[in-house]
């Protein structure tokens, strides 16, 4: 059972002392580190093994080589992981934060069903058979998704608890629809299968030069929500106080999730547990305040998805398991020992 705290220990985490302040920064540095390290893993691992000569040939030089072909189609796919690793971090923590809810995900709202209805739908009805068409579709699917739960949930006079009923309904009715499609369907069973599972092996330079404005616009958005947010989270009477605009502040966070999900749906397909796990997991030693929990889970869900994809390339040998099914693994075990194992994080 979750357990409000009273508004001035809020306060107090919020304003954390200096000594605070720099541990916390210095985390971040090391966070920051570990990335690095981790995406240069996923340029020089896959499921096809190249030397070190040909992994620093492929990056520092183009002679047409089959070596740097491979590393070339890793590096787009390192920087699409990285994207959405961080889209989906800032989503997960913006809805938890906006549904005052710890264990909220992108699917709670309904973004994750609308996207693969949309995808549905343009392969079913619209022939639509490549990738790039269906990234349009389900970012487009997402957002229609996101208007609606907002509108539904109560929009001007909208709460986390509407928001969540309105998106859980909506997702009830849109799985639905999914599944009778494919059903009668096969050719959208069958490309279906592999989108829903989610994977960054779609990543090419034409898909993250489309999903990249949606995602730099969401990433700025979330980012600049901290201050706001956190009044929030002290209750609507002490954020008004504090001189906060609930209704804009729920529609920016309704905005930026929306488009980050949407965004990184779209190029990879659903992802589960990346923007669940992250954020409740940095918030167990950043404390409540957004202001770190949005950078730290910005740069340590890239950290989970880039790993995640690495270890499917290593296990699956000479093929490799598709992210989505790795995070998928990793994720509930740990997710659950996380929530057994000590009082589940606080907002």
């Amino acid at each position: 059972m979750l357990v409000d705290s009273p508004p001035e220990q809020r306060a107090e985490s919020v304003s954390a002392p200096p000594t605070r302040r720099a541990i916390r920064a210095v985390g971040l540095l090391v966070a920051v580190l570990i990335l690095v390290v981790v995406a240069l893993a996923s340029i020089a691992i896959g499921a096809k093994q190249l030397s070190v000569g040909e992994v620093w040939h492929g990056l520092f030089a183009d002679s047409g080589t089959y070596g740097d072909v491979v590393v070339d189609d890793r590096i787009s796919r390192t920087v699409l992981g990285l994207l959405a690793g961080a889209a989906l971090g800032l989503a997960g923590a913006v809805l938890q934060a906006l549904t005052r809810n710890p264990l909220a995900d992108p699917g709670l709202l309904g973004i994750n069903a609308g996207a693969s209805a949309a995808v549905v739908t343009a392969i079913t009805f619209f022939g639509v058979t490549s990738l790039s068409g269906y990234v349009w579709f389900a970012f487009l699917g997402a957002a229609a998704v996101g208007t609606m739960v907002w509108f539904l949930g109560g929009s001007r006079g909208a709460t986390p608890v509407r928001l969540a009923l309105a998106g859980t309904a909506i997702s009830a009715a849109l799985y639905g629809y999914l599944q009778a499609v494919m059903i009668m369907d096969d050719a959208a069973l069958n490309k279906m299968r592999f989108w829903t599972v989610g994977s960054l092996t779609s990543a090419t330079d034409s898909i993250i030069q489309q999903v990249l404005p949606f995602l730099v616009v969401g990433m700025l958005l979330a980012l600049a929500l901290a201050r706001p947010l956190n009044a929030m989270e002290m209750g609507d009477d002490t954020a008004r106080a504090l001189g906060a605009n609930l209704n804009r502040t729920r529609v920016l966070s309704m905005l930026a999730a929306t488009v980050l999900c949407g965004a990184a749906t779209a190029a990879c397909g659903p992802i589960v547990f990346v923007g669940l796990m992250v954020p409740h997991v940095v918030r167990s030693f950043t404390g409540p305040d957004l202001r770190w929990i949005l950078p730290y889970a910005a740069v340590l869900s890239p950290v989970l998805l880039l790993g995640a994809d690495v270890l499917g390339r290593i296990v699956a040998r000479p093929s490799e398991l598709q992210v989505g099914i790795v995070t998928a693994i990793l994720g509930g075990p740990v997710f659950i020992f996380l929530v057994r194992r000590r009082r589940t994080a606080q907002l």
